[in-house]
């Protein structure tokens, strides 16, 4: 139970932390009644060894996490994927949420960051995840098993990188479905690497029985956003985050996964009419399909630009052309184009509308992309979009440098209870 004890040196100290409110600018618009934010951020807030994040969070006193929180207080979404937020399942000895978790939410969202009002987020869907799962298998071929490119994704220790979606509104986990086990060789059509010199299979037949496609995981995620004549409305959050198309060989292993890991949506969007028997849940080991009447928002880092980067090219046109989903909405900054402008040597080459990235990843010596996405499916009406992204000097500005991403949001409507709708 080191966590629970953790945990409560955490409150203890939180009590004598003192945090002087300063200038806070002005926050962004909260949307009208009867409208839901709803956000991606991958926050970076991973460790090189378990444990390591909790210990740092205690008592409010992590730097890069109150930027984190403070960001999340600007744009104030009601549901937010939170990316590489390390995934630690030590409770605190009680009902509730992991102490992480908790730790979290009271010691960061909960408390003002220079200024600003406290955020919310009582309900959570925290899952395990693949990363850091060894596979027993030498799968990246260097000769020694157990390392963490032999994991069925890349991580250190199990839940390296993992996820957190948070919520203003109720979570219904019995609605919920996580497809973590899916097998990379039962996806229909699955880009399997292989050896260019030889054309064999990169993976062995024994190495293919057990991988697993999501590098971290697959989520659909029921949020109760609303009530209508009693009933409850539900809005479900597609969850991933696929591995980044790069760091292999001539095989192109993570570039062929990250094309698959993004199809795996577009096929669970069709698997009613198309992958009866695809989806299984992790839980109760059953098939599920997703019925496509049902309003969406894809989120997560995609690891995936339109245009630009190393990716597979077409592999988010996936989504983006689906027929269930609002392709066009790409939301933007100003910062993008500023940060573009800034590292122009590195963005040279960029075909893509700098203001739609969403990550700036100059810092390792790469080009700005987009490969963040709040995706919504195309019976939502989407009232307003943006990425935050400020420009310098602007409030948030040195906040959104926790991360090499940056916040994605969009504000949707659904649509009327009883209003017909054929995709």
């Amino acid at each position: 139970m080191r966590s629970a004890s953790i945990l409560a040196a955490c409150i203890s100290t939180a009590l004598v932390v003192s945090r002087a409110p300063v200038c806070a600018g002005k926050p962004i618009p909260p949307p009208p009644d009867g409208v839901v934010r709803v956000a991606t951020y991958n926050v970076s807030m991973y460790r090189d060894r378990a444990g390591a994040l909790l210990a740092e969070m205690c008592g409010g006193r992590s730097p890069q996490v109150r930027q984190i929180a403070e960001v999340l207080q600007r744009v104030r979404p009601d549901v937010v994927l939170l990316n590489e937020f390390d995934y630690d399942p030590t409770g605190p000895g009680g009902p509730g949420p992991p102490a992480l978790v908790r730790a979290f939410r009271r010691e960061y969202l909960e408390q003002p960051q220079r200024g600003l009002r406290p955020l919310r987020l009582q309900h959570a869907f925290y899952r395990p995840v693949n990363t850091g799962f060894d596979s027993g298998f030498d799968l990246d071929k260097d000769g020694a098993k157990g390392g963490p490119a032999d994991a069925y994704g890349y991580g250190r220790y199990p839940g390296q990188y993992g996820m957190l979606l948070l919520s203003r509104f109720p979570i219904d986990a019995d609605r919920s479905r996580t497809f973590q086990k899916l097998r990379w060789k039962d996806y229909p059509g699955a880009r399997l690497p292989s050896v260019p010199e030889t054309g064999k299979g990169y993976y062995s037949a024994a190495e293919l029985d057990a991988f697993r496609l999501s590098s971290k995981s697959f989520w659909d995620v029921a949020v109760r956003s609303s009530t209508s004549g009693g009933d409850p409305r539900w809005l479900h959050m597609l969850c991933s985050h696929p591995t980044p198309p790069s760091f292999d060989g001539p095989e192109d292993r993570n570039g062929k996964r990250n094309y698959d890991e993004i199809g795996m949506v577009a096929a669970y969007l069709d698997s009613a009419a198309e992958h009866p028997r695809l989806f299984r849940d992790d839980t109760s080991g059953r098939p599920v399909t997703f019925d496509r009447a049902q309003p969406f928002v894809v989120l997560g880092d995609l690891n995936a630009d339109p245009v630009d980067g190393g990716g597979t090219p077409g592999a988010i046109r996936q989504l983006l052309d689906h027929r269930l989903i609002n392709g066009s909405v790409s939301p933007r900054s100003e910062g993008g184009v500023a940060a573009s402008r800034d590292a122009v040597e590195l963005n040279r080459a960029q075909r893509g509308d700098p203001a739609h990235d969403t990550a700036d990843f100059g810092g390792d010596g790469y080009s700005n992309l987009r490969v963040d996405y709040a995706l919504p499916s195309k019976q939502l009406r989407v009232i307003a979009t943006g990425v935050f992204w400020p420009r310098p000097g602007e409030p948030g500005s040195e906040a959104v440098r926790a991360t090499d991403h940056r916040l994605v949001w969009i504000d949707v409507k659904l649509p009327d209870a009883g209003a017909a709708w054929a995709p």
